[in-house]
């Protein structure tokens, strides 16, 4: 176990993921707060690096090109305090800090992960239902439909809409800038079909975001959450949208003289990347009490894997 604590959050390895938990002190940027903890897994990573800083610098995740949802929709548009995966190291931590890129890169290099882009989201997003407020409205998602609704200084043209009601089936996708200068950012939804671009000021699936730190980091978390469950957009064309993932299939059958395999390694239900993470460690264990083999561990892990990467 390899673990990292600062003012700005703490980091932990345990060999198939990292977990992720911001710091509470202010001066920790409020989107990184929202989102809460996470864990980033093993595969979804491209590469990890600390940068040396005056004040001791930065370390820094790089994620391979599809894997998380949040990164998607926001396409880069995160500064870097508002980032998830960069944490500010101080400089009697630079030490710690080297040793946990060492120890991610060894697991990258012994476990042989692609760093190429995904055909899935290997994260799941942010938790819902959220609420995210703009200039001139406020969205809500509730992990079915979304819902824009209006506020006074709306103009005229999104008033005569009315109040836009979306289910997840009605959306091609969801874009998101953050404000340039004095270029109003967006928060929009596009529905199928939808051709035309309108101003955010004029566009009724649009609410116009001014400003980082007050609104529009809530609404990248709200954005997120949406992409998640819309097709990947790298994914075959005939994939729906995303299902429940399905069982983690089952190592082999050890030789009859040493009788049915351990419970743990036969199929089971698993609804999401957190119930693989929890498969992965349940593993760890059983390998470390000799339950399991070194041959029963190494497939078993590796279908896994496979699980995370391909989704089948």
């Amino acid at each position: 176990m390899a673990e990292l604590m600062v003012r700005d959050g703490t980091w932990s390895f345990d060999g198939e993921g990292i977990r992720i938990v911001p710091g509470s002190e202010r001066g920790v940027h409020k989107l990184r707060q929202d989102l809460g903890e996470l864990t980033v897994p093993l595969v979804a990573l491209a590469g990890i690096a600390h940068e040396p800083g005056r004040k001791g610098g930065r370390l820094r995740l790089r994620l391979r090109d599809g894997a998380d949802p949040l990164l998607q929709v926001t396409g880069g548009g995160l500064p870097d305090d508002a980032n998830p995966y960069q944490l500010a190291v101080d400089t009697a931590r630079v030490d710690v800090a080297e040793y946990f890129v060492d120890a991610v890169r060894q697991a990258l290099l012994l476990e042989q992960v692609p760093d190429g882009p995904c055909d899935r989201y290997l994260l799941p997003g942010p938790p819902v239902p959220l609420t995210a407020s703009g200039i001139d409205g406020v969205a809500t998602f509730d992990g079915e439909r979304v819902r824009l609704e209006w506020r006074w200084n709306t103009s005229e043209t999104k008033r005569q809409w009315g109040p836009q009601d979306y289910a997840l089936t009605d959306l091609e996708a969801v874009e998101w800038r953050p404000p340039v200068g004095l270029e109003s950012g967006f928060l929009r939804f596009r529905p199928h079909g939808t051709k035309e671009r309108l101003k955010p000021d004029h566009d009724p699936n649009s609410i116009e975001l001014w400003g980082f730190k007050k609104e529009s980091g809530t609404t990248a978390l709200l954005a997120a959450a949406v992409t998640a469950r819309l097709p990947h957009p790298s994914a075959p064309a005939a994939q729906a949208l995303p299902a429940a993932a399905p069982a983690v299939p089952a190592v082999a059958a050890a030789p009859p003289a040493a009788g049915p395999p351990p419970a743990a390694l036969t199929a089971a239900p698993a609804d999401d990347h957190d119930a693989l993470l929890r498969r992965l460690r349940e593993l760890g264990e059983l390998h470390r009490d000799g339950i399991l083999t070194d041959e029963e561990f190494a497939a078993t892990k590796a279908a896994v894997l496979r699980r995370f990467d391909t989704g089948g």
